[in-house]
């Protein structure tokens, strides 16, 4: 009677999987068949000549624009800026090279590396790069300063409203994972991690062991401004610091060989010093894992502001031609079941902007305190100038603290870096250069605003509701100067790094770091104090 029963229902289980399957690679195929015939067609009959490579390019970004902005398609260069990121290791000019509203600018010469011995400097605008103007060239200029070690590049920029012309001998460049480790005082050594490449669980394990020689029995783990990396590198990061056999992070997906669960698998260096990590907005991924995990163990007090929030796992698929599909496979899950995944690409607004997960739930640490997922990791200690807002990310992204440090640097001879002062008539001055850079950004608010004024409805109102429409607006854009007096701890602080970074490289930067920096304080003040530090991790 069971096997009556239970045969025949396996049965339909077993074809109706099939059938559902089989539906699904129809309407690939269908989908694909449709999409070759027509650019076969559009190709061959359209009026003007087309670039068929071009054309493709648009049609697969346009397609992923959708999705979520970590999956994208890679061409041959992407791929191998993306293993040259991940190794750490590439010829070329030593410095961090940015595209800029059609300029190429130089943001930061490595100190000590070709660029930085030709004499380039940040903030320099390179104009040509051997034979080829920068305004001609299509694809990405950066390229053109990457070659074989030893060989030799003339480049051609503008600094200062001045043509300048420098040759650079490319070399070797070694991105180190750890570029700064040191002892902020007898008892308590500082490791800076600024990205996760191969490099990065051996070095933070070097800089761990060498700090512990010189007697440190507290640890500062810095991952502020930390990107993430690879996976496997949070995993053994975490495990020098906890036991073997640990449950670090684990990735869930519609796929089921993506669903796995990732342990330490080594010996660890020290499970019983004293750990304080530091994060902020720009801390990502690989940096959340590291800082969520040992957040849940209560292996490590977080100090700093809420994380970016990146919960998804990507993993490149290789296609024809040398390019690859890197593509979002699932999401990971800290020890405690969170997902600090912040954005939610799925379910956008009408604007078609990806919404804000409000909603957290609550999760317990392995003592059980409280933590929540949907927004990031949580500091334990928050620090409130860390915080991200719109302005300072504003002023930012549109590289408006950029260009006044550049203009500080010609203006201002600092020669030690126990003479740097950032003062108050000098903030004063970028309050002047914002307001003369016409600089301009839009709120939240604003954008609404104006969906609403540029409707036919709005007529129905009359000309008073217009009016104050124009107060109103006029209102937030006063609101948004009388800003940089509310967020001047957090623009201040963005502009010091930028101007010390200008005068005394990336070293200068974190000895100051040791003697001013807010977190850094924090950290110190909470090791000092080992009550507090275990009455937070209870």
């Amino acid at each position: 009677m069971k096997k009556k029963i239970i045969i025949p229902a396996l049965a339909i289980v077993v074809l109706l999987i099939g059938t559902g399957f089989k539906n699904d690679f129809f309407e690939i195929a269908k989908q694909v068949e449709i999409f070759t015939t027509m650019f076969k067609e559009l190709n061959m009959n359209y009026v003007d000549e087309t670039n068929p490579a071009e054309l493709m390019d648009t049609a697969i970004k346009s397609m992923l624009e959708d999705l979520d902005p970590y999956t994208r398609f890679m061409n041959e260069q992407d791929v191998e800026g993306f293993k040259i990121s991940n190794a750490g290791e590439y010829s070329g000019i030593g410095a961090v090279v940015k595209s800029y509203h059609d300029k190429l600018l130089i943001i930061e010469p490595y100190k000590g590396y070709p660029a930085d011995k030709a004499g380039l400097k940040a903030g320099d605008e390179i104009i040509k790069i051997g034979d080829i103007n920068v305004s001609d060239f299509k694809d990405d200029a950066t390229e053109l300063l990457k070659g074989a070690t030893k060989s030799n590049v003339e480049i051609t920029y503008l600094r200062q409203g001045k043509t300048m012309t420098t040759s650079v001998s490319r070399e070797e460049i070694e991105i180190d994972a750890v570029p700064y480790y040191k002892m902020i005082n007898p008892e308590t050594g500082y490791i800076v991690l600024s990205k996760f490449n191969s490099k990065a669980s051996k070095q933070t394990e070097n800089a761990l062991e060498d700090l512990k020689g010189q007697g440190a029995k507290k640890i500062v783990l810095d991952l502020r401004g930390n990107p993430g990396g690879l996976l496997t590198e949070a995993i053994n990061v975490c495990n020098l610091f906890v036991p073997k056999k640990e449950l670090i992070v684990s990735t869930k997906s519609k796929v089921k060989k993506f669903n796995q669960q990732y342990f330490t698998r080594k010996n660890p260096v020290d499970t019983e010093i004293p750990l304080v990590i530091l994060i902020n907005g720009r801390s990502a991924s690989a940096s959340e894992i590291v800082s969520g995990a040992l957040q849940d163990l209560d292996r490590a007090v977080v100090v700093g502001a809420r994380s970016f929030g990146k919960g998804l796992v990507q993993r490149p698929i290789r296609l024809n031609y040398g390019t690859q599909l890197k593509v979002t496979i699932s999401r990971y899950y800290t020890p405690s079941g969170r997902c600090i995944q912040s954005m939610d690409y799925w379910n956008r607004d009408e604007n078609g902007q990806a919404i804000v997960k409000k909603n957290f739930n609550e999760f317990k640490t392995r003592n059980g305190r409280k933590v929540y997922d949907s927004g990031g990791v949580m500091p334990d200690i928050e620090i409130p100038h860390l915080k991200n807002n719109s302005i300072t990310n504003a002023l930012l992204e549109n590289n408006v603290v950029f260009d006044y440090a550049t203009k500080y640097y010609y203006g201002h001879d600092i020669k030690n870096l126990t003479d740097f002062n950032f003062s108050e008539s000098d903030y004063q001055n970028f309050k002047n250069y914002v307001t003369q850079s016409g600089f301009n950004y839009e709120t939240k608010t604003e954008k609404a605003l104006k969906k609403v004024i540029e409707s036919d409805e709005i007529e129905e109102f009359g000309a008073s509701v217009k009016d104050d429409y124009q107060k109103l607006m006029s209102d937030i854009e006063k609101s948004k100067l009388a800003s940089l007096d509310e967020y001047r701890q957090s623009i201040s602080k963005n502009i010091e790094d930028e101007l010390i970074v200008r005068y005394f490289y990336r070293d200068g930067l974190y000895d100051y770091y040791l003697q001013n920096d807010e977190a850094i304080k924090a950290a110190k003040d909470v090791l000092k104090d080992n009550n507090k530090y275990k009455s937070i991790l209870k």
